[in-house]
């Protein structure tokens, strides 16, 4: 079947992280930015660099961007400097030594158990028993004097691999020899992983460029720091979503459509920074829109945009009068009147699937589900123009609740879409180049 008679499917992953820097010195009060970096961003682009015709849209939220160039400045200055870590966990791991101060030996027995219990703490024997020792400390805190440097140093590398992904797992030589050694983890075993933890971080952008060079996947990115957008240029857009909210005081947020035009052009500039190149689409901050959103994207230079199911669903309802959608009516994309930003609306049930369902099922079970929805969808939509499944989540959260961090799913999953021969995995702007029809156009677009 040719290209253009195949269902268009993407996969839009969102990465993004707020930013868990403190106002003062800038020290990171949480770690999961490069913890997510050391498990899921490089997982996820070792996806893509590893099957042929895998394809996908990657979002990122400039404030995660910014942050993971800290963390690898950071890292390599400690490594070459010994300048301080300015994150407390990492820090800890680093050295030298194990802090002498209880509330902090408190903490970071604290911190150690911040992992999925099932994927992340059972699936290692040594990493468990590490934990269910640790968890004395909950019920009995004078138990702390009991746990000596040498354990808290064994426990601390013990989360690190614990959160390694299945790439650094796999090839990684110094990961596989500490996983070996199991205990009794000195200095020098610290600093290797901490030196693997850095190459992991300060390659994190750099793989997501050439990926983006080789034409495997789109970049796109969220204004700069997470604003809701329709709210900043008109605050009682949230009624059209919720029409019985309790509104503030305030008629207006102060500054608004400057500010959020601020977001917009900050966000771009740091995505141009770390990538080379204006990114083509954007991820609104929580999918969230209206019309005057689009507006706005459109005159900052975006070719297309995305939301959530519900929101079209209103728009369309809006607009017909209440009459029935049609069947495919979230499978394809939309223009505002006098407009040429497209717009992508997310399917939620099959985006969902994903998110909180197939965790539980065999890979195989589970990608077999998801094609047959698909399948389905190719045969109700045929002959339709412009039609398209948009898949958009969370790239980063869910895979800690799928065994081996959601890689045999995301594997098999790639795999058979990039081989189906009524399916065409692509991306969003490849979906607008290559349109056959005029798009659909909205009078309004219901906020949300």
């Amino acid at each position: 079947m040719s290209d253009k008679n195949r269902l268009k499917v993407v996969l839009c992953w969102h990465m993004h992280q707020p930013d868990y820097r403190g106002p003062e010195q800038g020290d990171f009060q949480l770690p999961w930015v490069y913890l997510h970096a050391i498990k899921d961003y490089i997982d996820m682009a070792c996806h893509l660099e590893q099957i042929p015709n895998a394809r996908a849209v990657v979002n990122f939220a400039p404030v995660l961007l910014e942050q993971l160039d800290d963390y690898s400045s950071q890292i390599k200055n400690w490594l070459e400097r010994g300048v301080l870590i300015r994150d407390p966990l990492l820090a800890a791991l680093a050295g030298p030594g194990i802090p002498l101060d209880l509330d902090a030996r408190r903490e970071i027995v604290r911190a150690c158990q911040r992992a999925n219990e099932k994927h992340l703490v059972n699936r290692f024997r040594t990493f468990h028993r590490l934990i269910s020792l640790a968890k004395t400390v909950d019920d009995h805190e004078e138990s702390l004097m009991y746990l000596n440097d040498q354990f808290l140093a064994d426990l601390l590398v013990w989360y690190h691999l614990a959160w390694m992904g299945e790439y650094a797992r796999s090839n990684d030589i110094r990961i596989k020899s500490l996983e070996k050694k199991r205990i009794g983890f000195t200095m020098d075993d610290r600093r290797s992983l901490v030196t693997a933890i850095s190459d992991l971080v300060g390659g994190t952008i750099e793989r997501y460029r050439k990926l983006a060079d080789d034409g495997r996947v789109e970049l796109s990115v969220t204004p700069y720091a997470h604003p809701i957008v329709p709210l900043l240029l008109d605050m009682e857009t949230a009624r059209e979503a919720m029409p019985e909210i309790t509104m503030p005081k305030a008629i207006e947020y102060p500054g608004g459509e400057p500010r959020a035009r601020w977001h917009i052009r900050k966000g771009i500039e740091v995505f141009k920074r770390h990538f080379g190149f204006a990114p083509l689409g954007c991820w609104p901050s929580e999918g969230g829109v209206s019309s005057e959103t689009l507006r706005l994207l459109e005159e900052e230079g975006f070719q297309w945009t995305a939301s959530g199911q519900q929101v079209l669903h209103n728009s369309l309802s809006a607009a017909s009068g209440g009459e029935p959608l049609p069947v495919s009516w979230v499978h394809k994309p939309y223009r505002l009147e006098d407009s040429s930003l497209c717009a992508f609306f997310r399917d939620d049930g099959l985006s969902d699937l994903i998110g909180f369902t197939y965790a539980d099922w065999h890979a195989d079970d589970a990608v077999a589900n998801l094609l047959q929805h698909l399948e389905t969808i190719a045969e109700v939509t045929r002959g339709e123009p412009n039609r398209v499944v948009s898949i958009i989540m969370d790239g980063e959260n869910a895979w800690e609740y799928y065994p081996r961090n959601g890689c045999f799913f995301l594997t098999t999953l790639y795999e058979k879409l990039a081989g189906h021969p009524r399916l065409e995995l692509t991306t969003f702007s490849d979906c607008v180049k290559q349109q056959t029809a005029p798009v659909h156009s909205l009078p309004n677009l219901v906020a949300g």
